[in-house]
């Protein structure tokens, strides 16, 4: 049976897995992206991981390529270019590096672009022509499909919804800007949104009492759970700071559905309805109730690496025709 490596490259986690042709994902692993401060000793602890994956093939099995999805990551050239998020130069050439390295061909694309195509073809977007990933996790990404097609752009860089502007002025973001949206939506951003509401209010709050480098999203999320009403006001806030955007996403792309996805997407309600509610109000009239906000079915963080899988056996695909 053949099978790609599969990656997803996170500012977190970077997550490894066999895929096989059904886009079954028959064995994982991960390394924390975090630990490393350079990309030689991030590489090299990669290179390893792949190895380490490989020789966990059964019996029958034929690694036949590598997929992967990372933030900045350009199919046309291979290259991953100016990642906010990760411990790179501005530019690094991934896929000569992987070929290098390995015996085997390799493709890289978005990890938003990875995240839709898993949707599309094993997720929640099973059947659609026309919808939209947004991926929430360190940072946020998107993936667009119009007519069946990830949308790449002129140089593959489409889609960076999380760096438009949101705040003019607004916080400090890691690609040098300030108010992007992914500073506000974001788990990142769900944190810094909290520190700012206890320095302006007075209400007590479980969160007060964890230091702001050791407080995450998820202990948000535990008090909201708790009847905390700082901690729901900061949900509130970032629902409806991502239902603006969303309300332009739509208005210029019409997607049946948007998918959310990745680690913040554990907030649910508490993060949907709101960003709904939003949306839908600022939406054209004409456009109101026309486009489901849905949670992916995928496992958390599961479609970036079933769509980096899914690049691979494309492309492969490809090869094999023009071959042929």
């Amino acid at each position: 049976m053949e099978v790609v490596l599969s990656i997803d490259i996170g500012g977190t986690s970077t997550k490894l897995a066999r895929v096989d042709q059904d886009y079954n994902v028959l064995n994982t692993t991960a390394i924390d992206t975090t630990r490393y401060m350079d990309e030689e000793s991030y590489f090299s602890a990669l290179y390893t991981a792949v190895r380490t994956l490989a020789g966990s093939m059964k019996d029958g099995e034929e690694i036949v390529g590598i997929g992967i999805g990372a933030p900045g990551g350009i199919p046309i050239d291979g290259t991953i270019l100016g990642a906010a998020n990760l411990p790179f130069s501005e530019r690094v050439e991934v896929v000569r590096l992987f070929e290098n390295e390995f015996e085997w061909p390799c493709f890289l694309t978005k990890d938003s672009y990875a995240a839709a195509l898993g949707e599309g073809v094993a997720g929640a977007a099973v059947g659609m022509s026309n919808f939209v990933l947004i991926t929430l996790g360190t940072g946020l990404g998107c993936g667009i499909v119009v007519n069946g097609q990830v949308v790449h752009g002129h140089t593959g860089q489409a889609g960076e919804i999380g760096h438009t502007i949101s705040v003019e002025n607004g916080r400090e973001c890691n690609c040098g800007r300030r108010g992007c949206l992914e500073t506000y939506v974001s788990a990142s951003g769900i944190c810094r949104t909290a520190f700012e509401l206890m320095a302006a209010r007075k209400q007590c709050s479980l969160l007060r009492s964890v230091p702001f480098n050791q407080l995450t999203a998820k202990m948000v999320f535990d008090a909201a759970l708790q009847q905390d009403e700082l901690a729901q006001e900061v949900f509130l806030r970032t629902g409806h700071t991502l239902g603006d955007k969303l309300a332009e996403l739509v208005t210029i792309v019409e997607p049946e559905a948007i998918i959310l996805a990745g680690g913040l997407t554990n907030a649910g309600a508490f993060l949907t309805e709101p960003a709904a509610e939003r949306m839908e109000e600022q939406l054209l009239k004409s456009l109101r109730g026309k486009t489901q906000i849905m949670l992916s079915n995928l496992k958390v963080n599961e479609a970036a690496l079933i769509g980096a899988a899914a690049f691979a056996w494309q492309n492969l695909k490809n090869v094999s025709v023009c071959q042929s």
